[in-house]
């Protein structure tokens, strides 16, 4: 015996009306941000803007600072690279830009990639922070001992780098101070020792003099 086949009701109409809802869901715009989150999202730009730039304002100044100190070919170089203190100005410039920029493109173009680059950034420099407040509590007297002899060994290359010259004596101007406790702290150092055979033997740094400058140019180098 044949079967016969029952066929369902099919109109081609239900595909077509089923095409166009998808067509007209397709060709919807995306919606558009509100303004407070464009606010949010320009005040975010224009922050890591200004601090993209100092960041790289500190590293020009660090590098310019470690090119200027380049010994020419065949001489020794006077400080070494790793106790240099303008390599803390290109750490830190490097480091500002590098999270900086990051914020500035993740603001701009909404990028989440970057955004959590730049979040995670800021809550390790946080942590790093909290840390370094924690151990400055609980270790602030192994601290002390070895800022002290971090400090005496300062006086103790005074005349050989410029940029330490230039830290030590801004370091006792703006404090009135001379040395760390008194002033017999250079005598550490060998060109203001007594036994030193230089005009300064048993003096001290220009700064330390209530006078630094001879006539408001000449450094006082009869302190």
């Amino acid at each position: 015996q044949a079967s016969k086949l029952v066929e369902l009701p099919y109109s081609s109409f239900d595909d077509d009306d089923d095409d166009d809802d998808y067509d007209d869901t397709a060709e919807q715009d995306p919606p558009k941000p509100s303004p407070f989150s464009l606010c949010v999202r320009y005040l975010a730009f224009l922050w890591n803007l200004l601090f993209l730039l100092l960041g790289l304002l500190t590293l020009a100044v660090g590098v310019w600072g470690l090119l200027t100190k380049n010994p020419l070919p065949g001489e020794e170089r006077g400080v070494p690279l790793g106790s240099d203190p303008m390599l803390l100005f290109v750490l830190a410039g490097l480091g500002a830009s590098t999270v900086s920029l990051a914020g500035c493109l993740g603001a701009l173009r909404a990028s989440p990639c970057l955004l959590r680059f730049f979040l995670g950034a800021l809550l390790a420099l946080g942590g790093l922070q909290l840390l370094g407040g924690l151990l400055l509590l609980l270790l602030r007297r192994h601290l002390r001992d070895a800022l002290r002899e971090l400090l005496l060994l300062c006086l103790l290359r005074y005349r050989d780098d410029p940029d330490l010259q230039f830290l030590l004596d801004e370091l006792q101007s703006s404090l009135q101070c001379c040395g760390l406790e008194s002033y017999r702290d250079w005598e550490s150092n060998p060109y203001f020792n007594c036994s030193a055979p230089g005009v300064q033997a048993c003096g001290v740094p220009a700064s330390c003099c209530r006078e630094p400058l001879q006539n408001g140019s000449v450094p006082n180098a009869q302190c």
